[in-house]
This record gives structure tokens, C-alpha cells and sequence, in this order.
């Protein structure tokens, strides 16, 4: 079973049944991860769309995937990508989401077509063909 690095724009396609959210499901069922930067856009999002604190609590703690702490190393490391994705105005959580796919060596699912273009060590999985 590959274990997946989800971005923001991944679970939020899952959640509003976007077209690339049977993807990301498929990924949700086998256990994927996401950095807590990313987490905290997911819930951004989510809550600035109108959902209730009780709402998106519900929806995250339902989503079968592990939050991994974004501590010194990962901000190292996502820090270091600007190198690679400045040209491309990727954000900090995208660069963190990046990180912890090369950290655990581990493909990454996005909806955001840039990253397609950027030539990382990274498998990117696009959820929208």
C-alpha cells in the first residue's frame, strides 16, 4: 500500500465532491499523510466557506489520514524549496506539503497544476486529469 502526502486543495476537492475526489478517497482509505500546515489551511478554508467549529471538527476527524507536527526540520526543509518553487509562487504550505513528501520519500497528491511543472524529486500525483 503506497502512503500518500495530501495537499490543501486535494482534501478540499475530496470534501466538496469535486471532480479528482474519488482520487484522493482512494488515498484517504489507505492512511495518508499531511503536514499541520497544510491541516490548518484545510480548516482556514473550511471555515471560512461558513462551516461551524462543531461542522469542521467533525469533517477533519472523520478524514482517515495522520497530521505530521511541522517542526524545525520540516520548516528547514520547506524553507529550502523556495530555491526550487519561487519561479512557480508556490506558498509556504505548498512548499511544506512538498517537504514532507521528500522527507518520508512518499508521492504527493495535488490539484494545483503548477507543480507538475517544477521538477522536484517528487512523484506528483495530479487529482485532475
Amino acid at each position: 500500500m503506497t502512503e500518500w502526502v495530501l495537499d490543501a486543495s486535494a482534501v478540499l476537492a475530496y470534501f466538496s465532491d469535486e471532480p479528482g475526489s474519488d482520487v484522493v478517497e482512494d488515498m484517504v482509505g489507505a492512511g495518508a499523510l499531511m503536514s499541520a500546515v497544510n491541516w490548518a489551511e484545510v480548516v482556514a478554508k473550511l471555515v471560512s466557506r461558513g462551516s461551524t467549529d462543531d461542522d469542521t471538527l467533525e469533517l477533519m476527524a472523520n478524514l482517515d489520514l495522520t497530521v505530521v507536527p511541522f517542526d524545525s526540520d520540516a520548516a528547514w526543509e520547506a524553507g529550502r524549496l523556495i530555491r526550487l518553487t519561487g519561479p512557480y509562487g508556490l506558498s509556504l504550505g505548498d512548499r511544506a506539503c512538498l517537504g514532507l513528501a521528500r522527507a518520508r520519500r512518499c508521492p504527493v497528491a495535488t490539484a494545483d497544476r503548477a507543480w507538475a511543472n517544477i521538477g522536484l524529486d517528487v512523484e506528483i500525483r495530479l487529482i485532475r486529469t
